[in-house]
């Protein structure tokens, strides 16, 4: 097994552990509804005493099926990985830890960000632990571009108003909502946060000074396109450079110098794929490492 393999692995069980945590010691603990499968197996573990893990794998298997195709079978096989470690955490190492036992709202709290760590840990390894994450997954991987958190906490919304529902608790259903938003912000911020950057666009008359000035200042990067000046009709040229936080004010400074008449948008951008960003793949398209 190759170093990139076993690093994957420790992140899978690491991942799964913590996402179990944030459900069993936090979540069930205060009853506060979770999303998905695990929700389900929150309320059966409430109802009849089902043991949530074992509950999570039966709750699968139909929605495995369905989704095996579009996933492929790398996806497939490391999902079920992630299923049974949950499943052993939550059924046999968790019970026999202590539980947290405080404020209700706090046990939202703290639960949501446990699980969104936990969560993102495992989606980051191309994995999850099933149920509505294969649902989830695979919208990700029709339309790509949609924020993965935002699709999770709105798979989640069903499972917490059932919950509010069975045990006739309106607090829960509250709750339960600040959990799971926290859960899908975390989410996002780890998944897609790294890649997030600032966007600058910078209209000048001399693209090529910009860019390799650009480049000499903070090692970005840049791209001139060619455009005309809506009144004058005069040509003129755009430079296109993503950068970070940090990098775009180094960039805004040497403008200043460089050509104080030129004309700079700042746009904060949400992904950015390329030579100096990661990538993250989601689904069948991940090669073995």
């Amino acid at each position: 097994m190759t170093e990139n393999r076993l690093k994957n692995l420790a992140l899978e069980v690491l991942g799964c552990f913590v996402s179990a945590l944030g459900v069993y010691s936090f979540a069930v603990a205060a009853e506060v509804p979770v999303t998905g499968i695990a929700g389900i197996g929150a309320i059966l573990y409430h109802l009849f005493g089902l043991p949530i893990g074992l509950s999570n794998i039966l709750l699968n298997v139909p929605i495995v099926l369905l989704c095996f195709r579009l996933l492929g079978r790398d996806f497939f096989l490391r999902s079920v990985r992630c299923m049974v470690l949950f499943a052993f955490f939550t059924d046999f190492v968790l019970p026999a830890l202590p539980v947290y036992s405080g404020d209700r709202f706090l046990a939202a709290l703290c639960g949501g960000v446990v699980m969104g760590i936990g969560d993102a840990l495992i989606y980051m390894q191309n994995s999850s632990t099933g149920g509505v994450d294969f649902i989830t997954m695979a919208i990700k991987v029709k339309h790509p571009h949609l924020p993965f958190g935002n699709l999770t906490f709105g798979a989640a919304l069903a499972v917490i108003l059932a919950n509010g529902l069975v045990f006739r608790d309106v607090d829960a259903i509250i709750y339960g909502l600040i959990l799971n938003f926290l859960a899908s912000y975390i989410i996002n911020r780890m998944m897609f946060g790294f890649n997030s950057c600032m966007l600058a666009l910078i209209v000048t008359d001399d693209g090529p000074a910009v860019c390799e000035a650009i480049d000499r200042a903070v090692d970005r990067g840049s791209t001139i396109l060619k455009a005309y000046g809506g009144y004058k009709q005069d040509r003129r040229d755009v430079v296109l450079c993503a950068c970070s936080s940090k990098q775009l004010y180094e960039v805004e400074k040497l403008m200043r110098k460089l050509d104080p008449n030129s004309f700079m948008i700042m746009l904060q951008a949400n992904e950015v794929q390329g030579e100096g960003f990661r990538r993250l793949v989601l689904g069948k398209e991940q090669k073995h490492r």
